[in-house]
């Protein structure tokens, strides 16, 4: 099965899913936090150009359009175009600069036009390697010398430590999706559970680096987004205590770059720039 022979079935899954409200509950916020952490870390001051390439429903997109940024969103998926271009409608003093159906591969805007490209879905969606690489190459090419990439993968580990925190683990239906994970880092779910997720591939942290050093991206940081923090036990009343949330955030922060905790995140993120010609 290639990339375009998993994007039905994707996109079936996020029809039915609800992107939009995903970020707002559960240890998914720490997700959300951390991801916007990362991204302010190395962003340039606005108004500079972003592309959100599967950008969802337009969460960090519209977000960094309330900074003062030209924000692109791009999805593949109608539902999240749909969902985008209402959250844009909603903060019409801050709109997105535009949004639209697209493919991160295949980018409309041209070669060295903008600051950043934000990859934070295409890389676990795109199965096939030489389709991630391309998603990469792409971003380069559109990013301006010393532009920045940002790209969000899924922990190779990550449907272990889910099914073992939240009790599908002895699921006989999931055991064969979970070797599967194990042994190749490609998920798929042929069930109609939508807790086992939908296509993606599953990243070690050393796959995800060379796919940018092989786009000709330079990695400035390889780090984890939520840590083992998505883990924690009673993780609303942990966040929602204001003392707690930050000592969480500020432990994740010292560990985000240990290797032997990259595997522990659901999620690992490269931060990379375009070379300067």
């Amino acid at each position: 099965m290639n990339s375009d022979d998993s994007l039905p079935e994707i996109v079936r899954y996020y029809c039915d899913a609800d992107e939009a409200k995903r970020l707002c509950t559960g240890w998914f916020r720490l997700e959300h936090a951390r991801t916007q952490e990362l991204i302010l870390r190395y962003l340039p001051p606005a108004p500079a150009t972003i592309i959100d390439a599967g950008g969802g429903a337009g969460i960090y997109a519209c977000w960094l359009a309330t900074r003062g940024y030209q924000v692109h969103l791009i999805d593949p998926v109608p539902k999240h175009v749909e969902q985008a271009r209402a959250a844009s409608a909603q903060q019409a003093e801050h709109p997105l600069a535009s949004v639209q159906m697209g493919d991160a591969r295949h980018l409309l805007h041209g070669d060295n036009s903008v600051d950043a490209v934000l990859l934070l879905g295409p890389l676990y969606h795109l199965v096939d390697r030489g389709d991630r690489l391309a998603c990469l190459r792409e971003a380069r090419r559109v990013a301006r010398p010393g532009g920045l990439v940002w790209g969000a993968g899924i922990s190779h580990f990550a449907s272990l430590f889910d099914s073992l925190a939240h009790g599908f683990f002895a699921d006989a239906s999931f055991v064969p999706i979970l070797d599967r994970d194990l042994e190749e880092g490609q998920h798929r779910n042929p069930t109609s559970n939508p807790v086992y997720f939908t296509d993606a591939f599953l990243h070690r942290p050393g796959e995800l680096y060379r796919d940018f050093v092989a786009a000709g991206i330079d990695v400035l940081e390889l780090v984890v987004i939520e840590g083992p923090g998505w883990l924690a036990a009673d993780f609303d009343r942990l966040w929602n205590d204001p003392v707690q949330r930050e000592r969480l955030l500020a432990v994740i922060r010292k560990v985000e770059r240990e290797p032997s905790v990259l595997g522990a995140s659901s999620h690992i993120m490269a931060i990379g720039r375009k070379k300067a010609q």
